[in-house]
């Protein structure tokens, strides 16, 4: 594999990136940003409006002396609401699994929205990730929307994310390109940048226990958690080169045979020559200048894998976790994934094959 001549990345030539048709699927949407007169849809349904939920339950009861918990909402983290749902007395609980509820009509309501959308119309199943899912709140919240939209007649599968969320925004990104491309290498290199963290590593593809890649898996990974550090953004672009060689080294030594490849998933919109049009504005500087293409900036930093030039495919990061799903979702159509974070990320997916008929997924997280 190589990538685009220097000529080609010259003159601007389009690319691979952000790209609609994928080899087992169709993006058909992502990074929808649905609007009503309260601004964005999605804003209804992200860990800050969990947090307001909450925060409102707790103004209520202030106002009669009942509140039991102490401290401001906002450094609430999911292990401690995790802690008081499990742990804390009967008014705590009680508290948490009240903002739960409130939570989940918050949910369903948004996907009735997109449900209103010509691309999300006939979606059977929605698979639910990010960082909110990784609590025992958010699979509780997901849970609850399930049932919501089940007791109103909505034909939709609502499930948590299989793999892990950290894992998920790498493990997709095997699937952003052919598997013949792969053939003689047993992982690749993957990258899920977010507004608050960039985890880099190797993704173990584990072919000859699935062809479809149902199987691939995190080996190892690093988590770098920006936000603590408030770097600019060229800084980001260094220490992520740091990690990806630190990463195919680590590998080759431990002997990954490792792709020339690197899967990146990054918010926002996705231009075809790896530039970020919109919707990277939580990441430190200006990703979205004309002037920084973040493909070729990692390509800078990593030209070679092996023998071989660095082939890049750049992804919007909610693309990238729902492909995770990829192989468990061919008895659909039309799918559709949600990541509850900062935001709510979004992107729906048709099949290129026919469904295949098997038992329905559990929802239980």
């Amino acid at each position: 594999m190589s990538g685009p001549t220097e000529a080609a990345r010259q003159s601007g030539a389009s690319g691979p990136h952000g790209a609609a048709e994928l080899p087992s699927a169709t993006v058909t949407s992502y990074n929808l940003e649905t609007r009503d007169e309260d601004g964005f849809v999605g804003d209804k349904a992200s860990r800050k409006a969990f947090l307001e939920h909450l925060d409102a339950l707790r103004a209520h009861l202030k106002r009669k002396g009942d509140d039991p918990l102490a401290g401001d909402t906002a450094v609430l983290g999911k292990k401690e609401l995790d802690a008081l749902l499990k742990e804390g007395n009967a008014a705590e609980a009680a508290l948490v699994l009240s903002a739960v509820e409130n939570f989940a009509q918050s949910l369903a309501f948004v996907i009735r929205r997109f449900a209103r959308l010509k691309t999300w119309a006939p979606i059977e199943r929605i698979v639910v990730g990010g960082g909110f899912r990784d609590s025992r709140i958010g699979e509780l919240a997901i849970a609850r929307a399930a049932i919501i939209l089940s007791t109103e007649g909505r034909a939709i599968d609502l499930i948590p994310v299989s793999h892990h969320p950290d894992e998920a925004g790498l493990v997709g990104s095997a699937h952003l390109a052919p598997k013949w491309i792969f053939e003689g290498y047993d992982s690749i290199v993957a990258v899920d940048i977010g507004g608050s963290n960039i985890r880099a590593g190797i993704v173990e593809l584990r072919q000859k226990k699935a062809k479809d890649l149902a199987k691939a898996r995190v080996w190892r990974s690093e988590l770098w958690r920006h936000a603590d550090e408030e770097p600019s953004r060229d800084d980001m672009i260094r220490r992520l080169g740091r990690m990806l060689k630190n990463a195919i080294a680590t590998a080759q030594e431990e002997g990954f045979r490792v792709a020339p490849f690197i899967g990146i998933g990054c918010p926002g919109l996705i231009e075809p020559d790896g530039s970020i049009e919109r919707g990277a504005q939580n990441l430190p500087g200006n990703w979205e200048s004309s002037r920084f293409n973040l493909v070729e900036a990692v390509r800078e930093r990593v030209p070679r894998i092996g023998d071989h030039e660095t082939e890049i495919i750049l992804h919007n990061d909610a693309v990238i976790q729902g492909l995770s799903e990829l192989p468990a979702m061919q008895d659909v159509a039309h799918w559709g994934v949600l990541t509850i974070g900062t935001g709510l990320g979004n992107a729906s997916f048709q099949n290129r094959a026919k469904p295949k008929k098997s038992a329905k997924r559990s929802g239980k997280g």
